[in-house]
């Protein structure tokens, strides 16, 4: 049944720091096994500080009340405050939040660490750590160089189909090839019980999604105004997906809504395979360039039927016979072959 919608711990290093609704995904892994940790409200997600000990505020239960005063150190700034007295490492994060949110992008992974006065250098935070005396500490960007193995699994992946509407069919190149691959894609989804997201472009305007896409059995159908798909629906309908940790995407135009909502879940965690021959765009320059500053970005170029095959990984699988009756006719040779 179609939905239809109106717009509208564990405490660890590295620290994700995120806003707004999110997703959850295993806790250990990368994306293409890329590691996601939970995001939690008030804008935070954690994990557990690094065993070791020392630092100039070590943990044990130590007396007294009230606050300390600590120094939050990020980039180029210093800024004194305090905690209470035995305020943990999620104090720190969120006090970091408190005064460094508007400069922090909360999709970086960070580390926490404090200055140690025997080695008068910061170190990582130590296991356990609880403030007791003045302190300094610092929120520290990580730089990681990830691989992109790009595995996909029926159970950790989401469709995404943008805006195949109507009004677009007589500017956009190839147009009706790019509408036979979708339907083959939305049909594997239902063989194989991946969730599809669908998105309509102003509908009101540009019409719906084009007859020859069959939407039975797709988890949401929403218009947009805002060109990127990630919109607050359907970032609350990922969350509710157990696992979610790559989005198949295909759709128009390539280099507006496609890119845009792809550059947007990378910065989310997610993995993201565009279908080279199931989008497109009124100017194959402007879908050339576009394809190719997104596989630079570590997003995955890909093709139907690698992605139909690498979801049944086996001929032993059970819905296998099923996708083989999709793809024995080959998906359209258009020019967008060599346009990639």
């Amino acid at each position: 049944m179609v939905r239809r919608r109106s717009r509208s711990r564990d405490l660890g290093p590295p620290v994700c720091l995120g806003g707004g609704s999110g997703w959850r995904s295993s806790s250990s892994g990368s994306l293409g096994r890329r590691e996601t940790p939970e995001r939690l409200p008030l804008s935070m997600a954690a994990a557990a500080p690094p065993a070791g000990g020392g630092g100039c505020c070590p943990a044990g239960p130590g007396g007294g009340g009230g606050s300390v005063p600590v120094l939050f150190c990020f980039s180029v700034f210093a800024r004194p405050s305090t905690v209470p007295h035995g305020a943990g490492y999620e104090l720190l994060i969120q006090k970091f939040l408190s005064l460094y949110g508007d400069q922090l992008d909360t999709h970086r992974k960070f580390v926490v660490q404090l200055f140690a006065e025997e080695w008068s250098q910061y170190i990582d935070l130590p296991k356990g750590f609880l403030v007791s005396e003045r302190c300094k500490v610092r929120l520290v960007p990580l730089q990681i160089q990830i691989t992109t193995l790009g595995n996909l699994t029926p159970s950790s992946t989401v469709f995404f189909c943008c805006d195949m509407q109507e009004r677009f069919r007589p500017a956009i190149k190839y147009f009706g090839d790019i509408i036979s691959v979708g339907q083959r894609l939305l049909q594997g989804a239902r063989i194989l019980g991946i969730p599809v997201i669908v998105t309509e472009q102003y509908p009101k305007g540009l019409g719906s999604t084009v007859q020859e896409i069959d939407l039975t059995g797709v988890k949401l159908v929403l218009p947009k105004t805002k060109f990127s798909m990630v919109l607050p629906e359907v970032e609350a309908a990922l969350a509710d997906i157990p696992g979610v940790r790559s989005v198949v995407l295909f759709g128009v135009e390539t280099h507006v809504c496609i890119q845009q909502t792809a550059l947007e879940l990378v910065g989310r965690g997610l993995e993201v395979h565009i279908v080279a021959d199931a989008t497109s765009s009124r100017s194959m320059m402007d879908r050339m360039f576009a394809l190719e500053r997104l596989a630079r970005t570590g997003i995955i170029v890909t093709t139907s039927e690698a992605i139909l095959l690498q979801l049944v990984a086996d001929k032993d699988h059970p819905k296998f016979k099923e996708i083989q009756n999709i793809i024995k006719a080959s998906a359209p040779e258009s020019g967008l072959l060599s346009k990639v």
